[in-house]
């Protein structure tokens, strides 16, 4: 593993199930703010709202992208999102295979931003 350039993040996103985070990362896939999102289904959410403790079934999409595209995407997924707020964080990447990562890169040239 080498270490890499500061561009890479993985950007962590809870949904109202895995129809909503399909929906979202195909748009963060098809406008290039994203290389690649993975959907994972059925996670069991515990959480403050209004003043109460909640739980929820939802479901996690993780977009892999470039720092300097958290911006944007944030924005389109604030847009697409059924939450009034909704969970979205960037977590950054400090190693991986470096191809991997030229790919990330490569991918998201020419993103809708």
């Amino acid at each position: 593993m080498s270490l890499v350039n500061a561009d890479a993040c993985f950007v962590y996103v809870t949904c109202s199930g895995a129809a909503e985070a399909q929906r979202i990362g195909r748009v963060l896939v098809e406008e290039r703010l994203a290389a690649c999102v993975n959907v994972l289904d059925d996670m069991a959410s515990i959480y403050w709202w209004q003043g109460a403790v909640e739980e929820a079934a939802e479901a996690v999409l993780i977009a892999k992208t470039r720092d300097d595209l958290v911006p944007a995407l944030t924005e389109r997924v604030k847009a697409l999102h059924s939450y009034d707020v909704p969970g979205i964080v960037a977590l950054p990447i400090i190693q991986g295979n470096p191809d991997y990562l030229a790919w990330i890169a490569a991918e998201t040239e020419g993103a809708v931003t």
